[in-house]
């Protein structure tokens, strides 16, 4: 008798709740938006979403190329900061904030500049930096034909007498990926570094 009590109680609040959710209603788009909108149709009549709109770019977005670069930075650094992992970073920030990151910044607005600016905003960064020992850092891509562009790596070297450096790269898609473009090298110690993102 309880469990029959149960739902019908269950059943009563969902009624009751979505019978009285009224949604907003001052979040609408002014005429000129919705003209544009509505004007966006596929040459098979069917109509976009604002949102696929935007996807398939019929929507012209209001960023420009320096607002794509910057936000592809901002990624690329937080993707390094997290390669490096707390241990890491704790002992080298100094020399990546001052040596290794400024050469990226100007490798990464190198490579979109490169692109032309029709490019840059499907321009993306993957976000699956490895742990352990790999040398990814990120990879950038056509988020189109998901081809990827460029690879951001981070090589450990050990130096007979020297000790660990990070050596860090990149490769690019127009030589097939062979060539390393170097970017600089960070010491770390004779003592082996702890794993990528510890």
């Amino acid at each position: 008798m309880k469990l029959w009590i149960r739902k019908i109680f269950v059943v009563l609040v969902a009624i009751m709740t979505l019978g009285l959710y009224i949604p907003p209603t001052d979040v609408e788009m002014d005429a000129s938006e919705k003209k544009e909108v509505s004007s966006k149709e596929d040459q098979n009549g069917l109509n976009f979403s604002t949102e696929e709109a935007v996807e398939h770019g019929a929507v012209e977005s209001s960023e420009t190329p320096d607002d794509y670069v910057h936000t592809i930075t901002a990624q690329a650094k937080d993707q390094m900061i997290s390669k490096m992992g707390p241990r890491i970073l704790n002992k080298v920030e100094d020399e990546f904030e001052k040596d290794i990151f400024p050469k990226v910044e100007y490798a990464l607005e190198m490579i979109v500049s490169d692109a032309g600016e029709e490019e840059i905003p499907y321009y993306e960064i993957t976000e699956e930096s490895r742990a352990g020992y790999g040398e990814k850092i990120f990879t950038i891509y056509d988020a189109r034909t998901k081809e990827e562009v460029a690879r951001f790596d981070v090589r450990r070297d050990n130096r007979p007498g020297e000790g660990f450096w990070f050596n860090f790269h990149y490769h690019l898609n127009e030589d097939q990926f062979e060539e390393h473009h170097d970017i600089g090298e960070i010491y770390w110690d004779k003592n082996t570094p702890p794993k990528w993102m510890s």
